[in-house]
């Protein structure tokens, strides 16, 4: 009883001890509206927005790609990377127990003879316990933590860049084929027309000039499909290397004239600051530089830790656990900085000039993100 209560007390006074500055998200200039209005506006931030395209095929693409692209399987393994960082930072909450064993012989000679041997045997159960008073472990549990959900919110943003990368790819390479079908449709209507003025030609009814120029529409007709065609491999290769695979060809669903165009997402530019997946992240790597703070800071104070051993030992294996001795260890140790020729403030400095590097990355995110969606805005009304 007397023990719960004297850690029900404790726990408080821990955490009352953090040094360091809490977090506290800092203000950004939100504009009031988007410079373009749109009426038709609806909520399409956790829906599957491609498949208003309406094409079976780009909705296959993107399921492929969800599954095999290679920068999105890097997020994830980031995540797992991370959730073991936060996990062992979690653990130094804890104390830390350890069971050891050892076995040594001792031999003592005068001269050519052997005076005797000892031989000795021990095992041991030890702990170890760092009271966090002034928060260092906390304030590295938050850091992880923060890591660790920045991570997550930047897997997201590789999704939504993912599918919006891997639609844009297929509408340019549906463009590009209509493009070819019009040069070569052209191509052939320029054939059948040099074929006329050859003849009119040969009949004496226009002049060479006159030849060369229909000639000349015709060679230009037939130089741009080679560029088209080029064009289109390229858009295939880097579609294909979106989806996860070696460069191939593409599947083809409707032509470009069938799709359709998405709606635009609803919501006023504040609510940008909690649909972003990259504003997220970019928050909480934030945090986690302004919890870097107080592990820098604590360094200034003492460091305290419970310690304690108990085993057994023998000259005899096959008796440790029989005639043993006993042996038994616990104490308290404790480390103050005295002199460190400045190492620990220029940490804090470091730690202080790290939090405003992610501050101004903060605030500049917010900033392209209003940025994006005002192009993108002005892009759909224009």
């Amino acid at each position: 009883m007397r023990r719960g209560l004297a850690v029900s007390l404790l726990l408080p006074l821990l955490a009352a001890c953090t040094v360091g500055p809490d977090y506290v998200r800092p203000p950004v200039d939100t504009p009031p509206s988007w410079r373009v209005s749109e009426q038709d506006a609806r909520d399409l931030a956790n829906s599957a927005w491609w498949e208003q395209f309406n094409d079976p095929v780009l909705n296959d693409l993107i399921r492929t790609a969800l599954d095999g692209n290679k920068d999105l399987l890097i997020a994830s393994a980031r995540i797992e990377e991370y959730q073991a960082r936060h996990g062992s930072a979690q653990s130094a909450l804890f104390p830390q127990v350890a069971l050891g064993a050892g076995a040594n012989q001792q031999n003592t000679q005068t001269g050519n003879a052997l005076k005797g041997r000892y031989d000795t045997y021990d095992t041991s159960l030890s702990a170890s316990w760092e009271i966090d008073f002034w928060g260092k472990i906390r304030r590295q549990s938050e850091a992880a933590r923060a890591q660790l959900l920045a991570s997550e919110e930047g897997k997201q943003g590789v999704i939504l860049s993912l599918v919006a990368n891997v639609a844009t790819a297929y509408v340019n390479l549906r463009d590009l084929d209509r493009q070819l079908e019009i040069a070569q449709s052209t191509l052939k209507t320029r054939e059948e027309s040099y074929a006329v003025f050859q003849e009119r030609y040969a009949g004496g009814v226009i002049s060479v000039l006159e030849l060369s120029q229909n000639k000349s529409q015709y060679d230009e007709a037939q130089a741009n499909i080679p560029s088209i065609e080029k064009s289109i491999a390229q858009q295939e290769n880097a579609l294909s290397l979106l989806l996860g695979r070696n460069p191939g060809p593409i599947a083809r669903g409707n032509p470009i004239a069938e799709l359709l165009l998405p709606a635009i997402p609803e919501g006023l530019p504040s609510a940008l600051l909690e649909r972003r997946p990259d504003i997220r992240e970019a928050e909480q790597t934030l945090i986690a530089a302004n919890a870097q703070i107080g592990v820098a800071k604590a360094a200034y104070f003492p460091s305290i830790s419970l310690t304690g051993l108990f085993g057994v030992a023998s000259g005899n294996l096959s008796n440790l656990f029989e005639t043993s001795s006993k042996i038994w260890q616990y104490g308290t140790t404790a480390s103050v900085p005295i002199f460190t020729a400045g190492k620990i403030g220029d940490q804090v400095q470091v730690a202080e000039a790290q939090q405003q590097q992610a501050l101004l990355s903060y605030q500049k995110t917010v900033q392209n993100a209003f940025r994006e969606v005002n192009d993108a805005l002005v892009d759909q009304e224009k």
